[in-house]
């Protein structure tokens, strides 16, 4: 028993293998959304969105909760059940891809009549292919991790964005069309599918011959309450898209969808986290270490907020900025949108599934949760779509998310029984917030003292650059600048008194150092070791 925990890397290891794969994979797709919002109109924007919001709700709902609970019985059962639970999990996800196929297909009117839009109708087969492929090839990174090889989930996250990538930005290049952007996801989602037949064979030999009806019941019993509130939750935080798609049309759906992005590498910090957390959790709740299950959840949120708050402040002063760089001035009117939006992220610290799948019966309380707040969200938003524009629709949104945040933490911590005593616990998240906001009172006044000045080198560099610039071209040069000058006076400002609180931790230090140095130290052995060769003696002895 020993030699295996052993071999089980630990909860900072597993979340740090993680989130290099996702930074990676974040760098990667960067230049997709840059590309879109240049070569393809507003109203195409908007079609491709519509699109891929389908697919994307798809995969998320359709698996009703089956994948995840491979990091709950992985990390408990034997190595017989081992197999069944993933063979359980493949037969499930197929034929819940095989329904969404054949929906589609025979009912294509569906997706004209969720949008108002004729032009979605065309691609509603293809749209059900990429579908049933990619919910059962996307469970190659969830395996992956709750097998516990991060270095190996690491390796599957950066293939799969890498060639997801290639194929993505090549569409929109040569074809900038939306039936490219599908044909490349189909053939992205064949690649991972065959990557994860050849994983899972390796892993679990002959696994598709351990088939176990009984338990195969017993784990839908544990998933389906999970599913259905993970359900409820994506129809919750994404429905609102369907609302205002068919009321405002392609174009303002574009500007819309704009507003409510989201940056990558919050949902890559956040995912990194609760994904080694969840089996963590669900063991230490087995053995009733709910003083443990506290001191990892307040560890986890100090290790979120101290990316999300400073990134909220951040994005809050330089908005207008920031979506005039990455989307042009076509996209101005997203901006109030974004502003909104971000209010919900310096809530985002609060982790709470780990603890509601490491506990059966509150996966029932969720799920009765999220249909209250489903039902209510649902009447505000028709109201919504009668009476408010673009901004209405968005506050009705956050208000909603923040309620049920409030509620999944209190039941999480009433659970683990969280007394006032354990305030302390988050003293060095107040520590991130008061940081955060003195970096960001002196970045403020920077921005609006120095941003047109800023501005105008960008300009006159671009004229430098190029004879006849675009003024796309010119607001990305400039906005680059802007946000840089200003990520100059935040950062230090930040990490000074992060480290003068004492939140940064020796040994993090150390790491950031050695990579640092990584280079220099390379420069110095490549250096030392042309010196030895050219001064070495010429001899026949060889």
């Amino acid at each position: 028993m020993e030699e295996k925990n052993a071999k089980i890397p630990s909860l900072k290891a597993q979340s740090a293998w993680l989130l290099f794969a996702k930074i990676v994979g974040f760098a990667l797709s960067f230049l997709l959304p840059f590309l879109i919002v240049r070569l393809l109109s507003q109203e195409k924007v908007g079609i491709y969105k519509q699109v891929f919001l389908v697919v994307g709700n798809a995969i998320t709902i359709l698996p009703l909760g089956i994948s995840m609970s491979a990091y709950y019985f992985l990390s408990r059962e034997k190595e017989e059940r081992q197999a069944a639970t993933i063979l359980n999990i493949l037969i499930f996800n197929f034929a819940a891809g095989g329904i969404a196929f054949f929906t589609l297909y025979f009912y294509p009117q569906l997706l004209g009549k969720i949008f108002k839009s004729t032009e979605i109708l065309e691609f509603a087969p293809k749209i059900g292919i990429i579908i049933w492929i990619w919910i059962f090839s996307t469970f190659l990174e969830t395996v992956a991790v709750a097998k516990r090889e991060p270095r190996m989930a690491t390796v599957f996250i950066i293939l799969a964005q890498f060639s997801k990538m290639a194929l993505m930005v090549s569409a929109v290049i040569i074809f900038a069309t939306v039936k490219s952007f599908i044909y490349a996801a189909i053939i992205q989602g064949i690649l991972q599918t065959l990557i994860l037949l050849f994983y899972l064979n390796s892993r679990f030999p002959r696994f598709w011959k351990s088939f176990d009806l009984q338990f195969f019941r017993e784990q839908l019993v544990y998933a389906l309450p999970f599913g259905f509130a993970a359900l409820l939750w994506t129809l919750q935080t994404d429905i609102h898209n369907y609302f205002v798609s068919y009321r405002f049309g392609e174009a303002d759906f574009a500007i819309y969808s704009i507003g409510c992005f989201e940056l990558p590498l919050i949902a890559i910090l956040s995912d990194s986290v609760t994904s080694v957390l969840i089996p963590r959790m669900s063991e230490l709740q087995s053995q009733n270490e709910k003083r443990e299950m506290i001191r990892l959840v307040s560890r986890a949120m100090q290790k979120l907020s101290f990316f999300y708050f400073p990134i909220y402040i951040f994005l809050m002063i330089t908005a207008q900025t920031f979506i005039v760089t990455l989307f042009t001035r076509n996209y101005l009117a997203s901006v109030p949108i974004l502003m909104i939006n971000l209010t919900l992220l310096p809530f985002y610290i609060w982790v709470t599934d780990p603890v509601f799948r490491a506990y059966k019966e509150l996966g029932r309380f969720l799920l009765i949760l999220r249909v209250l707040i489903f039902l209510a969200m649902t009447a505000a938003l028709y109201f919504g779509i009668q009476h408010f524009d673009l901004r209405g629709m968005i506050a009705i949104v956050i208000v909603t998310a923040l309620v049920d945040k409030l509620i999944t933490t209190a039941l999480a911590f009433r659970k683990l029984d969280v007394t006032a005593k354990d305030v302390y616990l988050l003293k060095d998240v107040g520590k991130t917030a008061a940081a955060s906001l003195f970096a960001g009172a002196i970045t403020f006044l920077f921005y609006w003292q120095f941003r047109e000045t800023i501005t105008n080198w960008g300009v006159s560099l671009t004229q430098m650059i190029f004879a006849a610039p675009k003024l796309s071209v010119t607001d990305f040069i400039s906005g680059n600048l802007v946000l840089g000058f200003c990520a100059l006076v935040f950062a230090p400002i930040y990490l000074f008194l992060m480290n003068y609180f004492g939140i940064i931790e020796e040994n993090e230090k150390e790491k950031v150092k050695s990579l640092i140095f990584i280079p220099f130290s390379f420069s110095k052995k490549l250096f030392n070791s042309k010196k030895t060769t050219d001064h070495r003696p010429l001899t026949t002895d060889h």
